[in-house]
Formats: structure tokens, sequence, C-alpha cells
């Protein structure tokens, strides 16, 4: 086995706790199944927040998700002015066999612009 890391993002409507916890989640659920992992691959998860978003914490949403052995940690973003708004980032430590070229990163509701290199298509 091989740490690798998976790097995601996700842009939101509006600040609504809700929203907020339904697009984590989602966002966490596509990285699991386009990589082919389950929660026991997860090493850590570290989560941020453009600074436009207080609603509530991401990792509320993965943990609702029943990954709750998992250590993660939320943090806001830096506030760069024409920065893409209200979007969560997330970065996954993942233990798995494929080598990093296979590693698929998952940016989702508009935010492929960030890491267009990136994006899985």
């Amino acid at each position: 086995m091989t740490v690798r890391a998976i790097r995601g993002a996700t842009q939101l409507d509006a600040d609504d706790a809700e929203h907020l916890l339904e697009r984590t989640a989602e966002l966490m659920t596509t990285v699991l199944d386009r990589n082919e992992l389950t929660p026991d691959d997860v090493i850590s998860i570290f989560l941020t927040a453009t600074p436009d978003l207080r609603s509530a914490f991401p990792a509320v949403a993965v943990r609702q998700l029943g990954i709750t052995d998992v250590p993660m940690m939320c943090a806001q973003e830096i506030g760069v002015a024409g920065a893409l708004p209200r979007v969560v980032r997330l970065m996954a430590h993942v233990e798995t066999t494929k080598p990093r070229s296979a590693m698929r990163h998952v940016y989702l509701h508009g935010t492929t612009v960030l890491r267009d290199d990136l994006a899985d298509r």
C-alpha cells in the first residue's frame, strides 16, 4: 500500500448549512466512488471553506456519512480578492495500490476552473 492525496472542490449556491452539508457529502462520496475506495482506505481529510461560508463545518457532512474514525481538520481559505466564492475544498490522504497518475481528483459545481489540469472529465 502507498499513501496518496486526492483533491476536490465544490461550489455552493448559498451559505446555507443544509446545502453545505449536502454538497460536501456529495464531494466526499464522489471522491470515494471515482477512486474505488472505502472509508477504511482514508487516513485523514483536510477541508477548507472560503471566508464567505460560515453556516456549518464541512467535516460534519463527512461524519454524517459514517466516516467517524478518520482524523479531519477544517480551516478557512485565504480571502484573496477575485477568488471563486462559496467553495469547499478537500484533500484526502488514502492508502491504495494505485499509482499517483491513477488518482481521480473531483471538481464539482463550477469548480473545474480551480484546477482544470486535474479535473476529471
